[in-house]
């Protein structure tokens, strides 16, 4: 009877695979090494760039937010993956321009709120009224009673969002740029 041996080739496929995957990392840059003259390093085309804040009208210099302090999140990551797992219901805050907009939005909804809280009127149709008024479009106010003596509010003004409350003690709105993994301004109930 006639033995035909493959143990040649049996034992040549395992040398053609590992020779393949060190073929495929050969000319490959990783972080660290030195770039060539002119070039950018790879970590540098991929780094986001700092966002720019500059005083507003009517902000002191002292009261503008430091760009040097890291504001997407802890610096050290959570042992308990909560502040992880809940990230999406945290809002995106407002950079430059936009800022500067968002605080003089701001602004704008509190003077116009402030006489309806000194005349104690805590009602919804009262304050909507006041926000379309403003020139926002009733679709995109929406106001809920809180208690007897309170108003929230939300404002989704397509280029940011404006919350806030009123109560008797006083009138409070922000401005902020969404969430993240989510279009509109009303807190998402789902994460990604």
């Amino acid at each position: 009877m006639t033995v035909i041996r493959t143990t040649g080739v049996r034992v040549g496929i395992p040398a053609v695979a590992v020779l393949a995957v060190l073929a495929a990392g050969c000319g490959t840059q990783r972080p660290g090494d030195e770039v060539g003259a002119g070039r950018p390093s790879r970590a540098a085309a991929v780094t986001p760039s700092t966002p720019v804040d500059f005083p507003c009208p009517g902000e002191s210099p002292t009261s503008a937010p430091s760009t040097t302090a890291d504001t997407t999140g802890p610096a050290a990551p959570p042992t308990d993956h909560y502040a992880e797992n809940h990230g999406f219901r945290v809002p995106i805050p407002l950079h430059g321009q936009s800022r500067c907009d968002g605080l003089a939005a701001a602004k704008r909804i509190e003077s116009a709120l402030e006489p309806l809280r000194k005349r104690r009127d805590f009602k919804v149709e009262s304050t909507r009224s006041t926000l379309t008024g403003l020139g926002y479009p009733a679709r995109t106010v929406e106001v809920y009673q809180n208690g007897p003596t309170g108003i929230d509010f939300l404002v989704d003004a397509s280029r940011m969002c404006l919350e806030g409350t009123m109560d008797r003690d006083s009138t409070q709105a922000d401005a902020f740029g969404g969430y993240p993994d989510h279009t509109g301004c009303d807190v998402p109930s789902g994460g990604h």
